[in-house]
């Protein structure tokens, strides 16, 4: 109720036979009564909706879903790759390199390099920031003796921001609608969650004979894992595959894990733009609506619509319209093995209309 609400009913019990107007004595004694009562009504309110873990976000639902699960927002990571060194000197671990939008990486070890050599790094920050593409790592914040040059060769990759609030969400009622038990398969994709980085699984039970567990995974950003999540994954469970028990995989489960393989899903079309936008920019635009989409169907449906990759392709900005689309050369949807995860590949896009 409001204050005038509650104003209104308190004067209500008061006589018509005494003087209820404002800045009379009854009103001004019930005025801050009822703004007293509306504030605790409002507080009322609000601790009343969290009761329902649906309406927390950020530190509450972390400290909810821990107190009923025991399950663990899953932190940022660290992005971590490579980069080629010019010079001779020593680097040590910690020396750093950059970007020159700013983002820091650091040594990981230790090493010599004579002429020149490579260094294994990680992002400073941790986060989907430390995804940076190949030859954007060339200065350094502080000048390292003997060292020239640096570079990276190849993306870094695995920096993955904190768990979102509608991941968290997800696991919890995962846990709450299947119950994890004595090595069945949901506790096996529960286990397999709690890894950083993964952001999804399959189990295939016997997939080798009696005793043997598969798990296919995939990444946070619904892509085919990388060797370190796999191996992270394999360590959890089972390390080795040995079946020993040296996991949370129960004696005698000889576990196995493996990333998706990539399903490459080209893309051609033409393509009307709207007014105001550039042929580059709206091809970033489709990228990422279709991107979105992939991401959406991971693990949870076995084809690419083609149907909804022309409504992602309508719903991008910048898109007035399109036609003569196709998926891998291809006017039919696109089956999804169990064990892949769809991959955008390339974009072939003929633009029209007004830039």
């Amino acid at each position: 109720m409001t204050r005038d609400e509650i104003l209104a009913a308190l004067l209500a019990t008061v006589p018509d036979t005494l003087d209820k107007r404002p800045g009379s004595f009854v009103y001004d004694v019930m005025y801050p009564v009822a703004n007293l009562l509306a504030e605790m009504d409002g507080e009322l309110e609000e601790s009343t909706a969290k009761l329902s873990v649906d309406k927390l976000t950020g530190d509450e639902l972390t400290q909810r879903v821990r107190e009923r699960t025991g399950i663990e927002r899953k932190p940022a990571t660290r992005a971590v790759g490579v980069v080629r060194l010019t010079g001779t000197g020593t680097i040590q671990d910690g020396d750093l390199f950059e970007t020159a939008g700013g983002v820091q990486f650091r040594a990981t070890e230790t090493k010599r390099i004579t002429e020149s050599g490579e260094v294994t790094v990680e992002a400073v920050v941790p986060g989907s920031g430390g995804n940076v593409p190949a030859g954007t790592i060339t200065l350094f914040p502080v000048t390292l003796a003997g060292i020239t040059a640096v570079t990276n060769d190849a993306p870094t990759q695995d920096g993955f921001d904190e768990e979102s609030d509608a991941d968290l969400l997800l696991r919890y009622y995962e846990r709450l609608r299947q119950p994890a038990t004595s090595g069945n398969r949901a506790q096996y994709l529960s286990w397999v969650k709690e890894v950083p980085g993964v952001g999804d699984a399959r189990v295939v039970p016997l997939w080798g004979g009696p005793n043997t567990v598969k798990v296919i995974v995939i990444d946070s950003d619904k892509q085919p894992a990388s060797p370190t999540i796999v191996d992270a994954v394999q360590e959890y469970l089972d390390p080795g595959s040995s079946g020993l028990g040296e996991g949370v995989a129960p004696i005698g489960a000889i576990v196995t894990v493996a990333s998706a393989n990539g399903l490459t899903v080209d893309v051609s079309a033409d393509v009307v733009m709207e007014p105001g936008y550039t042929e580059e920019q709206v091809e970033e635009n489709i990228a990422a609506s279709l991107t979105e989409y992939f991401r959406n169907i991971a693990f949870r449906e076995s084809i690419v619509s083609y149907a909804r990759v022309g409504a992602a392709i309508l719903a991008s900005e910048g898109v007035g319209d399109y036609s003569n689309l196709k998926i891998n050369n291809s006017t039919s949807n696109l089956s999804i093995a169990d064990d892949e995860v769809a991959v955008l590949g390339d974009l072939y896009l003929t633009f029209s209309g007004d830039e």
